[in-house]
């Protein structure tokens, strides 16, 4: 079972990379496309993917919970297709989605900005100036994207086990020298035990949309996490109330689990005056 993420830059050829990639391996690219094609099962329009899909939500006062749920669903969909095996996850996020995946090899495509801004507007037949801003515009909805769901610096080269700059090194030679280090041992020796933790996460998955979902409960501010037959909850909610619903939730979607509980209830405070 072998799983590569693939992060680029607008201009960096990291479209043409993941595709080469997934055709050389014979592997399936998980791309906007793909999940297009999974959307009716999970009750996502492609209006809702092209709201969700890379692009930081809008500034809002309450959760809007029907994009977080799509939102959900569409890391399910790359999630279960990791399950799989044998796939190229580009953009999306793949990496941090599949969070504690040893056996996922992470890489990221670069280029410089004018590079980038040139190569762009030949392909798209722009004027250079329109594609400055084009490009400028699609570095920062990314990096907001990644930042806003995952906390994370986008640009920051820890993040990944291979990058590849583009400005000397061909798209034929990036893939080979992605598909060198999917040889890696380390990467080899983790395939087993990751199939284990892709099915926490798809689990985890479903309980926050149901979480989401539920009418029942006030604001989601708690975290969830699954390790060996263990879904441990943290974070705090409104009532006891609440935490019976949190709990029947999770017994509805995997009875068989421990639940070890360490959320913490903070009522609201109402002014005696007032009521």
């Amino acid at each position: 079972m072998s799983i590569v993420t693939i992060s680029r830059e607008m201009g960096s050829g990291g479209s043409i990379i993941a595709n080469a990639l997934a055709d050389k391996l014979g592997y399936t690219l998980v791309d906007g496309d793909t999940i297009l094609k999974e959307a009716s099962k999970y009750g996502l329009s492609q209006e809702a993917i092209e709201k969700a899909d890379e692009k930081p939500p809008a500034f809002v006062e309450s959760l809007d919970a029907r994009a977080e749920i799509d939102f959900h669903h569409i890391q399910q969909i790359i999630l279960e297709y990791a399950l799989r095996g044998n796939v190229v996850i580009y953009g999306r996020g793949g990496q941090d989605i599949l969070e504690g995946v040893e056996s996922v090899l992470t890489t990221r495509i670069i280029a410089p900005f004018e590079f980038r801004v040139e190569r762009w507007a030949e392909r798209e037949w722009l004027d250079p100036d329109l594609s400055r801003i084009l490009v400028h515009k699609s570095d920062q909805q990314r990096d907001g994207f990644i930042k806003y769901y995952f906390d994370r610096d986008w640009n920051d080269p820890c993040n990944y086990d291979l990058i590849i700059n583009t400005i000397k090194i061909s798209e034929e030679m990036a893939v080979d020298l992605i598909i060198h280090a999917m040889q890696e041992k380390y990467l080899l020796e983790q395939r087993e035990s990751s199939k284990e933790r892709l099915r926490e996460l798809i689990l985890r998955k479903k309980i926050e949309i149901e979480l989401i979902r539920s009418a029942d409960i006030e604001g989601y501010h708690l975290q969830i996490d699954i390790k060996e037959g263990t879904i441990l909850l943290s974070g705090h909610i409104h009532s006891d109330s609440e935490r019976d619903i949190i709990h029947e939730i999770i017994n509805a979607q995997q009875p068989n689990y421990k639940i070890k509980d360490e959320l913490k209830v903070f009522a609201y405070y109402v002014n005696p005056k007032e009521v």
